[in-house]
This record gives structure tokens, C-alpha cells and sequence, in this order.
């Protein structure tokens, strides 16, 4: 059984930072794929950024070259690196795997979410 609880979310002024991080009480990276989903509201859930077991990162194109996804396999947790956030990346952010990278779906496991919200 594995369990994801998200932290390093909160308030920040468009052009700020935010790094967020995915605490994993099981041994997450004997999931192929791990992944950062966000929701905005009204909005479905959407893909943000994934890291497979060897390091390969892929990024939603809204995020691309500001967004990080990086993990520590010592430290079973994964992070979320934001930079030069904008009003639109507003949303509660998910820890998930083990995705899905060929059809970008998530897996069974999510954590509880952290806010986010950027203001203009």
C-alpha cells in the first residue's frame, strides 16, 4: 500500500515560486512513472509534469521550461519545482502514480492535494 501526502503549496504573487513536494510511505519508484496532476476550479483535472523510474520528464506544454519535476529515491518523494507562476497555474495540485506515460493517465495511488494560488 503506498500513500502520497503533497506539501509546499500556498500564496504567491505572479512571477514567484513554489516548490512542492510528494512524501511517499511506500516504495513509489517501483512504479514505472510518478506525476504532478493540478485541478483548477470548474476545470477537469489536468496533467502537469511526470518522471519515470530512469529520470525522463515530460511536461504539460502550459508548463513547459517553467516547471520541474525531479525525485529523491533516498528520501522516497518527489517534487514539483514552479517558476514564474502565472494567475492560471492556480489550482490544488496531486501526487500520483504510477502513471500511465503512453496514454497520460494517472494510476490508482493519489495524495490528499495542496493549494496553490498565484494572484495578478
Amino acid at each position: 500500500q503506498v500513500q502520497l501526502v503533497e506539501s509546499g503549496g500556498g500564496w504567491v504573487q505572479a512571477g514567484g515560486s513554489l516548490r512542492l513536494s510528494c512524501a511517499a510511505s511506500g516504495d513509489i519508484f517501483r512504479f514505472n512513472a510518478m506525476g504532478w496532476f493540478r485541478q483548477a476550479p470548474g476545470k477537469q483535472r489536468e496533467l502537469v509534469a511526470t518522471i519515470t523510474r530512469g529520470g525522463s520528464t515530460n511536461y504539460a506544454d502550459s508548463v513547459s521550461g517553467r516547471f520541474t519535476i525531479s525525485r529523491s529515491i533516498t528520501k522516497n518523494t518527489v517534487y514539483l519545482q514552479m517558476n514564474s507562476l502565472k494567475p492560471e497555474d492556480t489550482g490544488v495540485y496531486y501526487c500520483n502514480g504510477p502513471v500511465d506515460t503512453t496514454a497520460l493517465l494517472p494510476g490508482d495511488y493519489w495524495g490528499q492535494g495542496t493549494q496553490v494560488t498565484v494572484s495578478s
